[in-house]
């Protein structure tokens, strides 16, 4: 990706003229891929920019370059990076993942105590989720908030989904803890300490080695003089 033709920021009312377009995007590249996504109306797109709880990614020019959300569920115990496009025209430059990354930087700077979860059925997506800590998760792992899955409705898949009784479908859950997140840092650092210790003792003993080498030399050459 050419970072100089680009630029990745929260979106805000001066990107409000581009979501009637991202938002026919959105539904062309689900028809394309024939899978399922849940559809968004510019005015709930434009919602999201004017709240701050949106990334654009625009090319010098002013073309729009591709787009993301935040939605919340749960009263906020919940959070969900939605709605990934990328401008055909600029596909194959590296977007999706500057994209992904600012929005999850974005949900975090917003809502640093809640689970961050993605519902995708694209092998990039999971791959750019598992580089930012994501992991697959079974569906009862989400939030159980009616009005999210309410959302799923539009989708194509959304009887598969009601006829596994919202247990699993098309799309792959996967999660980013922030809980779970603090205790593998937690271990990583006694982990380190542990390991720390052990090579001071080591050391220690390596020096007490040497010195009990260099007595005996000496006791030896004390002997060989007398």
């Amino acid at each position: 990706m050419n970072h100089s033709n680009f630029i990745v920021i929260p979106a805000n009312e001066s990107h409000i003229g581009y979501a009637e377009e991202i938002c026919n995007e959105m539904s062309e590249s689900a028809k394309a891929r024939g899978t399922g996504i849940a559809k968004r109306k510019p005015e709930y797109v434009a919602k999201k920019m004017l709240e701050g709880k949106a990334v654009i990614a625009l090319h010098k020019d002013g073309t729009w370059a591709g787009f993301c959300y935040i939605e919340t569920w749960s009263h906020g115990d919940y959070v969900a990076n939605s709605g990934l496009i990328v401008n055909p025209l600029f596909r194959k430059e590296g977007l999706a993942k500057a994209i992904k990354k600012r929005i999850f930087e974005l949900s975090r700077e917003k809502y640093p105590d809640a689970k961050i979860f993605g519902l995708t059925t694209g092998f990039a997506v999971m791959k750019i989720n598992s580089e930012l800590g994501y992991e697959p998760v079974p569906y009862s792992e989400l939030t159980q908030d009616e009005e999210f899955w309410s959302g799923c409705k539009s989708c194509v898949n959304y009887d598969i989904l009601m006829s596994k009784d919202r247990k699993n479908c098309m799309c792959t859950a996967m999660l980013w803890d922030p809980i779970e997140k603090k205790k593998e840092l937690q271990e990583k650092i006694e982990m380190k300490a542990k390991a720390k210790e052990r090579l001071k003792g080591m050391q220690k003993k390596h020096s007490l080695l040497k010195r009990i080498e260099l007595s005996l030399r000496r006791s030896t050459k004390m002997l060989s003089f007398s």
